[in-house]
């Protein structure tokens, strides 16, 4: 694995870190304004970073999912709410893109590549939360059409999204094989939003109940085959962690800078901060975690991109790199002292928000657990 970057991309991410250097000047006043980042989506649509590993055709830029990483890291680092709406839409676009039939992907992918709608999945339930096999909102074919019934929770993009991915049950008694996903457009009679969660960050960031009451759907909906949803979460799970890890290393990495510019301009006792050892250790060990956590969260991408088995590495980049941001945005407050508490500095804002990543895409605990469970398999199977 080489993660040097290549010419071609070199150019990609520096103009993407134009638009971050705009996305950062303004973050503040994008988490206080409580409104979705419509002008910052307005940007990113312009500069094509809604379909980075999408296939040309559909009106993507034919890249990889290393890319979508690294340019997600960049726009976390930016703005975190804006870096969280670009990972969420990806958990839309990539079950199209990747079980879609011809006629999903030139209806529904092509918007979600270009960024003329934005999407969103539709998978946590009230009492449906680390456990994804226990979908309980119903889906019943009738006809040429699908009725679907049940609530969702916490949905990221939720509201503003016009395409959704959902998962329900459409045979309780076959457990997980009898779920199956379905595409729903906003706007589709039966298909209501809820509550918008009140959070301890991402003013910003919607985060909307979806309700299903009686609402039909055409049968053409159904995403890959009736009974293959839980193939479908679990695929774009894994993917997911990927996003998750790579947002949490740019959130971390915005941190860490914080901290080293307080540290140069702060004074105590005569010097600078800076020139303390304690303050030095304290920004030794984030520069380290967070390139650990960048590498991590690099080699779960690159694997994708090269067809590997990649879930026990994502899942690895997931949890590692969630547990450094949180450690790295605790320090980043340390190191400001009271100023830190204070909304003054945004490493208040950033401590809040680190810790979401330790909790969407499957806790850490879930993450510990999928790794386990792969290495006992390749022991067992050597």
């Amino acid at each position: 694995m080489n993660f040097e970057f290549s010419q071609d991309q070199k150019e990609i991410f520096d103009a993407v870190a134009e638009i971050c250097a705009d996305f950062k000047e303004t973050a503040d006043e994008v988490d206080a304004s409580g409104e979705y980042p419509w002008a910052n989506i307005d940007v990113m649509r312009e500069c094509d970073l809604f379909g980075v590993p999408v296939a040309e055709e559909y009106g993507g830029m034919g890249l990889g999912f290393f890319e979508w990483g690294v340019i997600g890291e960049m726009l976390s680092a930016a703005c975190t709410t804006t870096g969280a709406v670009y990972a969420a839409h990806m958990l839309a676009l990539y079950p199209i893109m990747v079980f879609g039939t011809d006629e999903q992907k030139e209806k529904y992918l092509k918007p979600l590549t270009t960024g003329e709608a934005i999407g969103a999945m539709g998978l946590t339930e009230p009492n449906v939360g680390s456990d994804a096999g226990s979908v309980q909102m119903r889906a019943e074919k009738k006809g040429d059409k699908y009725v679907l019934n049940g609530t969702k929770i916490f949905i990221t993009n939720g509201g503003d999204a016009e395409i959704y991915v959902v998962v329900a049950n459409t045979n309780p008694r076959r457990g997980t094989r009898g779920l199956s996903a379905f595409i729903v457009e906003k706007g589709c009679p039966g298909f209501s939003f809820g509550k918008d969660e009140k959070k301890m960050a991402y003013n910003s960031l919607s985060n909307m109940e979806l309700i299903f009451e009686d609402c039909e759907i055409p049968a053409e909906n159904l995403l890959h085959k009736e009974g293959r949803g839980f193939r479908v979460t679990m695929d774009l799970l894994d993917v997911g962690r990927i996003g998750m890890a790579i947002g949490a290393v740019g959130l971390a990495q915005a941190a860490y800078d914080a901290a080293v510019q307080y540290s140069l301009l702060r004074e105590q006792f005569g010097r600078k901060i800076s020139e303390f050892q304690a303050i030095q250790f304290h920004l030794a060990d984030m520069a380290t975690e967070i390139e650990a956590a960048r590498l991590l969260s690099y080699q779960a991408a690159w694997m994708k991109d090269q067809g590997m088995p990649f879930s026990k590495q994502a899942a690895m980049a997931k949890v590692y790199g969630s547990e450094v941001c949180s450690r790295v945005c605790s320090k980043a407050v340390q190191i400001h002292g009271g100023h830190g508490y204070t909304t003054e500095y945004p490493v208040e804002r950033y401590m809040r928000e680190a810790k979401l990543f330790e909790i969407v895409e499957g806790t850490s605990e879930i993450q510990r657990g999928v790794i386990a469970h792969a290495l006992l398999r390749e022991a067992i199977s050597k």
